[in-house]
């Protein structure tokens, strides 16, 4: 995971061996500090005022070092914990675009967007504490240590003795907390997918009144996740009044036993002018000084590190998650060799059989075999849940075949480059999205070199150029995000319109009329009879009106091709298309009764 997480640093590198330079050079500085200090108390007890300038001339430059050090620390450190984050999301959405349809049922939305946001967030926050707090404590806890023994053993076997019982009960705290953190993760992306949901279905939620059930049910979520966050926090809270006890208790000894030490150790002598001279056998006034203010900067270090750890601990959690998005690879490859041109429209299924899951006991889809000529326009009805959108979604290969394969232009789709295929193959999906942007944004999603004139023949054609002139802006209209400031009709009209600016080999309408009128809908079709007969044109539909004029028809049921032909042929023999026929034509219905 973490060699995993660190190809993410680039070119934030330099900053972060710098920010870890700089945090060295102000600890050597904070450690100095006391040494020096020492020394220029000891210089004051023995009137020595050259030394006594020369020390506070050390001691200022000392200090104006280390606060330049810091400040540069800190500037690196804030520069290569932001980059780093910048390209982890980068890295993540990168991968994520590659993702098949079924990767990203694998993960789920509300969790893919956590990871991108609060996961990412903590890892920033530990990486910038690893490349600073987590380089200074240590060294100053070490150099410290050192110091303390240098100047008195006796004292700074206390300071040891309290450092690792601290040690043992942050260890404890934070393998206590790191369980909790898990667990709080997967309650973030529960909460997030039923905000997701609350705000996709919106209209829904509102039209039946469940405001208050869907903020019930999202008060219960959000006061689960407190409860964990809140059992998590109370366990880390220890550690702060754990280490200020232990800080207290430990200066309450050290003074007591220092200041017992230099009492007994203290000598006396007359000098000539009557004066006495006090002489510090064992240890100084200045060391006893420079011992506590080392004993202090060691657990407060320790202090520090302790905090770096719970950010480490979160960090880990969110990691894991992160290199989880990282690691995935697309069901769906490019071949070794892959074809980057497509022949025709033709397309034809081999004894396709496909299933979403591994797991899954049936088959969406069930030895499927099926020839469409190119150029042919090909309707396909059938009851819901008949599997007619999973058999479109394998041409354009958002999903690869179980069993069987399929072909477009002779080729299979397995050997095209993807892009290649997803170009000449477009699809105007069941659910229509429009992106936030103009009109012409939006249409050039389709062929981002459209010229003027080929959008608006485009929307001639998918009947969107009357509406979009109705529009003070008309083209450069602003559409809100997922096209809420325009009507269902018109979102299926300009995505059709964006799938046309494609010009496309093969152009897949699944259910992309239902929100049209009749009216509209048979113009539409007539427009691509008269304008782009050689792209085959493959339409769901629930109206048999959207299809009945197409040169085959397929029937679906149950994730099987239960008939295959014109509307006359399947008016005359299926009993699937004639019930869909005649409930939806009355006059159907009479005919029926009088045969």
């Amino acid at each position: 995971m973490l060699r995993k997480l660190m190809k993410s640093i680039r070119e934030y590198k330099t900053a972060s061996i710098l920010s870890i330079l700089f945090v060295t050079l102000e600890a050597v500085m904070e450690c100095a500090l006391p040494l020096a200090t020492s020394k220029l108390v000891d210089q004051i007890n023995d009137k020595n005022m050259s030394e006594l300038t020369m020390y506070s001339i050390i001691i200022v430059v000392m200090a104006i070092l280390s606060l330049v050090f810091g400040a540069a620390a800190g500037y690196f450190c804030s520069k290569a914990s932001a980059g780093f984050a910048k390209n982890l999301r980068k890295d993540m959405y990168e991968n994520i675009t590659k993702f098949s349809f079924s990767n990203i049922d694998k993960f789920q939305a509300s969790s893919l967007v956590t990871r991108m946001t609060t996961d990412v967030m903590n890892v920033q926050s530990a990486y910038m504490m690893i490349i600073r707090t987590a380089f200074r404590s240590p060294l100053m806890i070490i150099f410290s240590i050192m110091m303390c023994f240098t100047i008195s053993p006796k004292l700074s076997w206390i300071f040891l003795i309290v450092f690792f019982v601290l040690a043992i009960i942050i260890a404890l705290i934070m393998l206590s907390a790191m369980k909790v953190f898990r667990r709080i993760f997967k309650k973030y992306d529960a909460l997030n997918e039923s905000v997701k949901e609350n705000i996709d279905g919106i209209r829904v939620v509102k039209s039946f009144v469940r405001e208050d059930y869907e903020i019930d049910k999202f008060t219960r979520a959000s006061d689960d996740l407190r409860k964990n966050f809140t059992f998590a926090e109370r366990i880390i809270a220890l550690n702060s009044p754990a280490m200020q006890a232990a800080v207290n208790i430990n200066m309450i000894i050290i003074l007591l036993i220092g200041s017992m030490i230099i009492i007994n150790t203290t000598t006396s002598e007359q000098l000539s002018d009557g004066t006495f001279s006090y002489v510090f056998t064992e240890l100084t006034v200045g060391q006893f000084q420079s011992m506590t203010t080392y004993g202090f900067q060691m657990l407060m270090a320790l202090m520090m590190l302790s905090f770096v750890v719970v950010m480490i601990v979160m960090a880990i959690e969110s990691g894991k998650r992160i290199a989880e998005v990282l690691d995935e690879k697309s069901d769906l490859v490019n071949p070794k060799n892959p074809i980057y041109e497509i022949k025709d429209g033709s397309v034809s299924f081999d004894h396709v059989s496909f299933k979403y899951s591994i797991h899954a006991k049936k088959n969406s889809l069930e030895n499927i075999t099926l020839n469409i000529n190119s150029g042919e326009t090909v309707g396909i009805i059938g009851s819901t849940g008949s599997s007619k959108t999973t058999l479109v979604n394998l041409i354009s290969r958002l999903y690869d075949t179980t069993e069987g394969n399929v072909f477009v232009g002779g080729i299979n789709v397995k050997d095209y480059d993807l892009e290649t295929l997803r170009n000449n193959v477009a699809v105007v999906l069941q659910k229509n999205l429009l992106f936030s942007g103009t009109i012409t944004d939006n249409l050039k999603w389709g062929n981002e070199n459209a010229t003027m004139e080929e959008i608006k023949h485009a929307c001639k054609l998918a009947c969107a150029s009357e509406f979009i002139e109705s529009f003070p802006d008309k083209y450069d209209t602003y559409i809100e995000q997922g096209g809420t400031n325009v009507s269902g009709g018109q979102k299926q009209r300009l995505c059709i319109a964006r799938a046309l600016l494609k010009n496309p080999k093969v152009l897949i309408l699944d259910d992309s009329t239902s929100a049209v009128d009749t009216k509209t809908d048979a113009i539409i079709r007539k427009g691509f009879k008269e304008f782009i007969p050689s792209t085959t044109k493959i339409i769901i539909a629930q109206r048999v009106s959207s299809i009945q004029d197409a040169d085959k028809i397929i029937v679906m049921d149950n994730g099987h091709i239960d008939a295959i032909g014109t509307h006359d042929e399947l008016l005359k023999n299926n009993e699937i298309y004639k019930e869909v026929y005649y409930s939806q034509n009355k006059a159907g219905a009479s005919m029926k009764e009088v045969a």
